[in-house]
């Protein structure tokens, strides 16, 4: 097995009039001055993450319509501050064939070329100078100066990291976003809490009355003895109401009920001396009241069984 080590990574000058293309290595890419924006500027602080805070509003009268990102670093006493769109190198690099899987590092060309002097040539086609501390790029009829080797370049750490998918949603968008999903979670977790407690106070309330009523350990033991409750009630109300109509019968002189049994389901009538207007009677009160019922006619007697 062999392990390259210290390889040397290419480093490119990025512009949509160069000619680098189709490269199939891990790249450092340097922007061109055309691909970002920048200021020089001397600001009353001394932290860099401080001054990034305030690029969106240095910039705010200077760029056109988009979405950017800022960066900034400090030489000396000085502010170098960017702003640039992810999309619109990240679609460069895309034309030129560099896949961003491919690329090392991106820097800008101020922070990686501020040392040359005069003019000097970055490709076949393009120069570049320094102006006042700040590198521009220059057109084809400069006269030609000396040419960069950009692989002998030792890079700085002023690199920057391209937003794939910064250009759907700005970062003012990206911050509400999240500031709205961490008012969610707050609240998701806090509803949570609320219910937990609420739950641990039904168990507890529900603990309580099965020890207050001598009820069973378990639910299913408790449903079923509910069941063989409401069932003996329902057959109870219903044994009341026939009764009920029972006692309401008429009977005439001589007609008897000689005895009423209950086995099981069933209610047992037994009818003495009862002459047919009554049987009819009778009959007609059981179906008025939809009972269930049986009847067998025998020498003296009547028998009526009602079905609980």
């Amino acid at each position: 097995m062999f392990i390259k080590f210290n390889e040397k990574i290419k480093t490119i000058f990025l512009d949509s009039d160069s000619s680098e293309e189709m490269l199939d290595e891990r790249v450092n890419v340097i922007l061109s001055p055309s691909l970002y924006w920048v200021k020089k500027i001397t600001l009353p602080i001394k932290n860099v993450a401080d001054a990034k805070k305030l690029l969106p509003s240095i910039f705010e009268d200077t760029l056109p319509k988009g979405n950017y990102n800022y960066f900034v670093y400090k030489e000396e006493n000085v502010f170098f501050a960017f702003a640039y769109e992810d999309k619109v190198i990240l679609d460069l690099l895309s034309e030129k064939g560099i896949s961003d899987s491919n690329i090392e590092n991106v820097y800008f060309a101020q922070s990686e070329l501020s040392f040359i002097n005069g003019t000097v040539k970055i490709n076949k086609t393009q120069k570049i100078c320094l102006k006042e501390g700040v590198l521009i790029l220059l057109c084809e009829w400069i006269e030609d100066g000396e040419e960069v080797d950009l692989d002998s370049i030792e890079l700085s750490k002023n690199s920057i990291v391209l937003a794939q998918f910064g250009h759907i949603v700005d970062n003012n968008s990206l911050y509400t976003i999240w500031l709205i999903l961490i008012m969610l979670i707050g609240l998701v977790t806090t509803e949570y809490f609320i219910t937990y407690h609420k739950l641990q106070e039904l168990t507890t309330l529900s603990d309580n009355i099965f020890k207050k009523h001598n009820l069973q350990e378990t639910t299913l033991q408790n449903e079923t003895i509910l069941k063989e409750y409401t069932l003996t009630h329902s057959k109870q109300t219903l044994l009341r109401e026939y009764i009920s109509i029972i006692l309401s019968l008429k009977l005439k002189s001589g007609e008897n009920l000689k005895q009423m049994i209950l086995k099981n389901r069933v209610l047992k009538l037994e009818f003495s001396a009862l002459c047919d207007e009554t049987i009819k009677s009778i009959i007609y009160t059981m179906e008025s009241n939809r009972v269930k019922f049986k009847t067998e006619k025998k020498v003296n007697t009547w028998h009526l069984e009602m079905i609980l």
